[in-house]
């Protein structure tokens, strides 16, 4: 649960994290805005996901780290109530426009200003890159509350070997932040560790530019 602050090294990559994508938004936007159309794998993840979330019987679904909302939407297309959440104040601008009637709100998945049990499924999708290892047993703990018993979490992040910060190809226009890529067992061992039950068999799918892995969870 939320301390009700950050400390300076929590601020530090958030401040980072923040300033890149606000800087970045809108050809962030222009780069992905099709992406979803461009991996058929990812399509079938997000459907799968969706069919779960209408199986448990529907309610609120939280899209964090939604950047312009681009999944967001695509699960509303898919009957999910999804809103969107996300750290930069410059991308939930983009993401109200481009998808007017839809929720976007500022915040951090370290500090998610949501109650405790009130969510039905909760997404993550390539967000947890930017976030340090000794942070992510924060963030996972914050997913763990804010979702109801047996509520569902789906998260994609960048896979590989080791996770130390990533440096960018020169072509790439990503916002230039930290890119965290970890081992999908040792995701698992962390969402373990912070009272979820893993599915048995993690999808690993093509992504954008690297490896991805997809684990779904249960709190």
């Amino acid at each position: 649960m939320s301390t009700g602050r950050e400390d300076p090294e929590t601020e530090s990559w958030l401040a980072d994290t923040r300033a890149s994508y606000d800087a970045d938004a809108a050809d962030y936007a222009d780069e992905t805005r099709n992406l979803l159309a461009e991996l058929p794998p990812e399509q079938e993840v997000m459907a799968l996901f969706a069919e779960s979330v209408r199986a448990a019987g529907g309610g609120p679904v939280a899209d964090v780290g939604c950047g312009p909302g681009r999944i967001t939407a695509h699960l509303r297309d898919l009957g999910v109530d999804a809103f969107g959440i996300d750290l930069s104040p410059r991308m939930i601008e983009v993401a109200r426009s481009e998808h007017p009637g839809l929720r976007f709100e500022v915040g951090s998945m370290t500090q998610l200003a949501l109650a405790d049990g009130s969510l039905t499924a909760l997404l993550s999708w390539y967000a947890i890159m930017h976030v340090p290892d000794e942070a992510i047993g924060e963030v996972l703990a914050g997913f763990h509350r804010v979702l109801r018993p047996g509520g569902l979490l789906l998260l994609g992040f960048h896979a590989a070997n080791t996770s130390p910060p990533n440096s960018q190809a020169p072509d790439e226009a990503w916002p230039n932040s930290y890119g965290h890529r970890r081992r999908p067992s040792q995701v698992a061992t962390w969402l373990t560790e912070s009272g979820f039950t893993v599915e048995p068999h993690p999808t690993i799918t093509s992504a954008a530019r690297t490896l991805g892995g997809v684990l779904l969870a249960h709190r």
